[in-house]
């Protein structure tokens, strides 16, 4: 069996937790970061981009898929896992948020995932770094 690929991102905003947190939960806004069609689905059980909010994300000519916010902590964690479609297995994604002395913000972001396809995922996840790295700054300062 392949080791699971890893993507791990960090990056430095100098706005605080709470407005890095409002743009990484927001599901519209993540169609910059991945540079994909992202529509939402469903809103949260008890709010709008909260726990049980769904989205779907299609990147380029493959199927689109579903993701489920399985986590949210306001201002400091965000976790989500793929819940229909892909040709990824065990996909999750982690998104921690650390404010610094400086009142702004640390993302830690950790997607995890693996394919039966050979040789797929390390193809994503190099695909996935480097649009999340290069688009980070864009959805907030």
């Amino acid at each position: 069996m392949p080791t699971p690929t890893r993507v791990h991102v960090t990056h430095r905003f100098v706005s605080p937790p709470e407005v890095v947190f409002a743009a990484l939960s927001e599901h519209e806004n993540l169609a910059q970061l991945f540079s994909a069609k992202v529509t939402r689905l469903r809103d949260g059980d008890t709010s709008r981009n909260g726990v049980g909010s769904v989205r779907s994300i299609k990147l380029g000519p493959l199927p689109a898929f579903e993701e489920t916010t399985v986590v949210a902590e306001p201002n400091s964690l965000i976790e989500y896992r793929i819940t229909k479609g892909s040709p990824l297995r065990g996909h999750w994604g982690v998104q921690r948020l650390t404010p610094t002395t400086g009142g702004g913000t640390e993302l830690d972001y950790t997607i995890g995932f693996d394919s039966p396809v050979p040789g797929l995922a390390p193809i994503v996840g190099k695909a996935l770094t480097s649009r999340i790295s290069k688009n980070l700054s864009t959805l907030a300062p």
